[in-house]
């Protein structure tokens, strides 16, 4: 979500001071009359200070969690409510942006995969589009997938900042961010609590075709699909600009992209966000199998998360309630994520290589923006606003970016 300006650090330099000490914080953003109302927030209390050091205090409070199946997600009242909407919006999609040439100020536009990020000199703009991405480029236009994107993102930056600060700044529109610059480490942090995955770099691929060590990480033989690790493990990746492709930690040192100091505090801030982000899923019936996270350092030498957080484009969620019995019986667990489209892609066409893609069925793009909906309303508790209006996505972007631009220049 929060870009930085994308720079490789210099690893000669002085590394700033690290402590393991997370402090807590403001969890409100900056207050800015053009910020708009963002939906109350859980509190959840600080985490453990180590990954799995938990688990004992959690046999010992048990607590009766819900338990989602398919039909929530099929027979859902809320699914009828949304469909019909999702459905006029195929042709309404926002799958690219301009806004050079309609808000003053910008110097520059970066278009990555799924998100458009524009130099407004002290700030980057961050607008999270409908794009889909998957198998290194770009598979389809998902009604409101930005906007979700957009505020699930915010909702987990603002739970999170017991553990992290991230590159927040403002959110004057559902599809914008404005964040502070910061020089980005060239690194995916990649959080895996599951042997699974279909792309070239997930741990069930590697795993598959013989792997025992991966980013560093010894994995014992006799794993099968889809089966829990016995702790969750980080398998990083370089930031290519074509493919991802995976890197043990000490290689990252070696290469120069990180020092020692900043991959440990980065490493110990990715995994405690997803041991957080695993107990909040649970608490509403999920999994949270595996993820990636990115950071950067700002000006003030401080890292900061930026870029997404536990949404369904950067991870992967299941249902806990039907896991273990599907599991058990050697089937796929049941997905609230972009797993399935990416799977059809799969057996339709060869996605690393095919020029050209065949177009992702209408009923298939309109059941993954129902799922990302139910995904952000399930875990915040709140339902998003998904109205759409006579207004052109491209022009209510361009409003209210301009509108907080000035206002935070005034600042």
């Amino acid at each position: 979500m929060a870009q930085c300006v994308r720079s490789t650090l210099n690893p000669l330099r002085t590394p700033h001071s690290v402590t393991r000490t997370v402090s807590v914080q403001n969890p409100a953003f900056a207050s800015v009359s053009f910020l708009r109302t963002l939906p109350e927030f859980k509190k959840y209390p600080k985490p453990c200070s180590l990954v799995m050091s938990c688990q004992g205090k959690a046999q010992n409070q048990q607590e009766e969690r819900p338990q989602l199946s398919l039909d929530d997600l099929v027979t859902s009242n809320r699914k009828g409510e949304v469909l019909g909407t999702i459905k006029d919006s195929l042709s309404n999609c926002l799958s690219e942006t301009n806004l050079l040439a309609t808000v003053p100020g910008l110097k520059s536009r970066i278009k990555g995969k799924v998100r458009d990020i524009y130099d407004a000199g002290d700030y980057l703009i961050l607008i999270t589009t409908d794009r889909l991405s998957a198998f290194d480029r770009n598979l389809a236009s998902i009604p409101f997938k930005g906007q979700v994107l957009n505020e699930t993102s915010l909702w987990w930056f603002n739970n999170t900042q017991h553990i992290t600060p991230n590159a927040i700044v403002s959110s004057p529109d559902r599809n914008v961010v404005i964040a502070k610059k910061c020089s980005v480490f060239p690194i995916e942090f990649v959080v895996r609590g599951y042997v699974t995955g279909s792309t070239d770099t997930s741990l069930w691929t590697v795993y598959n075709k013989g792997v025992r060590n991966y980013c560093g990480n010894e994995l014992s033989d006799g794993l099968v699909k889809n089966q829990k690790l016995p702790a969750n493990i980080l398998t990083p990746t370089t930031k290519a600009a074509d493919h991802d492709v995976p890197i043990s930690p000490n290689e990252i040192v070696e290469r120069g992209f990180m020092t020692q100091a900043e991959f440990d505090e980065a490493s110990m801030k990715a995994l405690s966000l997803f041991e957080f982000g695993q107990r909040v899923a649970k608490e509403h019936g999920l999994i949270l199998v595996d993820t990636k996270y990115e950071f950067g350092r700002s000006s003030d030498g401080s890292i900061l998360l930026i870029d997404e957080i536990h949404t369904p484009d950067s991870s992967r969620y299941w249902l806990a309630g039907s896991y273990e019995e599907r599991f058990q019986k050697g089937l796929e667990p049941e997905n609230v994520d972009k797993e399935f489209l990416r799977l059809w892609f799969k057996e339709n066409s060869n996605p690393y290589e095919d020029e050209v893609l065949p177009a992702a069925p209408a009923e298939l793009v309109t059941e993954l923006a129902w799922r990302y909906i139910f995904l952000y309303e399930t875990i915040t508790g709140s339902r998003i606003d998904i109205i759409p209006t006579q207004e052109p996505i491209h022009d209510r972007i361009s409003r209210n970016t301009s509108q907080a631009l000035s206002s935070l220049r005034q600042l």
